[in-house]
């Protein structure tokens, strides 16, 4: 998938769950969503823009969202 609709996709998730109250609970359900029901192959694609571009495109919180799938293996 081109990593530009990526981007999109990812921050308008982060907008959405941005919005809630509890950053840390929106941050969490960002990486929630990323589990359930992106693809592994475009966890990996957005995981490793974040690795070599550092995240450009993406807004602060889904770049932090986007950090708590690699310990889990989601990149994988």
């Amino acid at each position: 998938m081109d990593i530009k609709n990526l981007i999109k996709q990812a921050n308008q998730i982060g907008d959405f769950f941005g919005a809630w109250p509890d950053p840390a609970q929106g941050r969490a359900e960002v990486t929630n969503h990323l589990k359930r029901f992106w693809e592994p192959r475009m966890r990996r694609q957005i995981i490793e823009h974040v690795r070599a571009q550092g995240g450009a495109g993406l807004n602060p919180l889904v770049i932090e969202a986007i950090g708590q799938l690699e310990p889990m293996g989601e990149g994988a």
